[in-house]
């Protein structure tokens, strides 16, 4: 029913809570066709991640490589690390006829839009200031000087709210996602997402 596979570029402060929502959606059954969209990353595996589950951990040197080769739709360096979404990860999904949610940083979103690529831009904030600061120290995952460099970059990204077409507070996980949900259900009937070809050729019109 709907035409080329849609792209959903999902941003959020550090401890927002994107990437669980982003993985929870693309396997729940209630939205169906939906892939989420692994990024390379130069940063270290964090305890508990897996390779090509969380991110494709690659050296500085084979980033390069696919950057330099035009491999990248995007990519941003980010607390010191660079991280880029494949090109061919997003044509493979599209491909097999199905959409793709990608969640990546406030840089790698206006690149993706200044691109001309088009997609669904949606904004995911905590509550408050004090409980992302309270997600990020539950972690247990960065020492203290990280975590003030996530707060403070954390009030530079939110600046950027401007440039999305919807905003999700996740201060609970389980309505957050159903607001993800009804956003990707809502854009896949938009007249401009739907193949006339198909009405065409089921009702003869």
């Amino acid at each position: 029913m709907n035409k080329k596979g849609l792209l959903f570029i999902v941003s959020a402060p550090s401890g927002a809570g994107k990437t669980t929502l982003c993985k929870e959606l693309a396997s729940s059954p209630a939205v169906g066709s939906l892939r989420h969209s692994v990024s390379h990353t130069t940063r270290g595996k964090r305890p508990g991640e897996m390779e090509g589950e969380h991110y494709y951990f690659v050296s500085e040197d084979k980033f390069a490589a696919i950057r330099d080769s035009g491999g990248f739709v995007e990519w941003a360096k980010v607390h010191g690390n660079l991280y880029g979404t494949s090109r061919a990860e997003l044509e493979r999904i599209f491909a097999g006829g199905g959409d793709v949610i990608l969640d990546i940083d406030t840089q790698g979103a206006a690149k993706v839009r200044e691109s001309g690529t088009g997609g669904v831009f949606i904004f995911i904030l905590p509550p408050s200031m004090q409980e992302l600061e309270k997600r990020l120290r539950s972690r247990n995952s960065d020492d203290e000087d990280e975590i003030r460099r996530r707060l403070a970059r954390a009030v530079e990204e939110i600046k950027s709210f401007g440039m999305y077409d919807y905003i999700i507070v996740n201060d609970n996980m389980l309505k957050a996602l159903d607001e993800l949900a009804a956003v990707v259900k809502a854009e896949r009937r938009k007249l401009q997402n739907v193949d006339p070809e198909w009405i065409t050729k089921n009702f003869g019109v």
